[in-house]
């Protein structure tokens, strides 16, 4: 298993860098997560983002389909890109803590 060093924290992730345990997960990491990857701050629209993937996933076992994250969080797909630039499966599912999404390339 790989791991990844984020913060001081060890996680145990794939070779994509997605978290291995998902349960872990928490807003805190999250934070951190995103800092990694260039995030400076989240905003209220990258949370909303971050909170429908994850209760999506919670709910049905995987992440949504990007039409259902634009519905729900009124944010356009070109805004989550500004907002995720490693994009919506790469980087709001990581942030959100999820395995590595099925199609994710």
């Amino acid at each position: 298993m790989a791991t990844l060093e984020i913060e001081g924290r060890i996680l145990e992730v794939d070779g994509d860098g997605f978290l291995s345990n998902p349960a872990i997960w928490n807003e805190e990491l999250a934070a951190a997560i995103a800092r990694h990857d260039g995030i400076a701050e989240m905003s209220e629209k990258h949370w909303a983002i971050v909170r429908i993937i994850r209760a999506n996933w919670e709910e049905k076992g995987m992440a949504p389909m990007i039409r259902v994250i634009c519905q729900s969080t009124g944010v356009k797909l070109r805004e989550i890109y500004e907002l995720f630039p490693l994009g919506p499966a790469r980087g709001a599912c990581r942030v959100a803590g999820l395995p590595k999404p099925d199609g994710c390339v």
